[in-house]
């Protein structure tokens, strides 16, 4: 994992690709009243392990997304041959 950077946020790794999808839901309180209407996204990128960048916040996809009321948070994560690594948060609400 010293070379594998961010990849290991990925709960199962390919190691000629990767894309998967999980919950987040330890990380937010889940609101009883909010409902699933909206989706907002944020993320986070980096290339050939050299260069990262991006917002993947919880706050950047609910100002993406609208929504002010969480109903529960996913995260989903593509590597290609660790060139290119790619994270992002789902944010379900309203």
């Amino acid at each position: 994992y010293v070379l594998s950077g961010c990849a290991p946020l990925s709960p199962v790794q390919g190691v000629y690709f990767t894309s998967t999808k999980a919950p987040q839901g330890d990380k937010v309180k889940i609101s009883e009243d909010a409902q699933p209407k909206s989706l907002g996204e944020s993320a986070c990128h980096s290339i050939l392990f050299l260069v990262a960048f991006g917002d993947c916040s919880i706050k950047e996809a609910m100002k993406d997304g609208n929504i002010t009321k969480i109903h529960h948070v996913d995260q989903s994560s593509m590597n290609i041959l660790y060139f290119y690594f790619r994270y992002e948060t789902n944010v379900w609400g309203e």
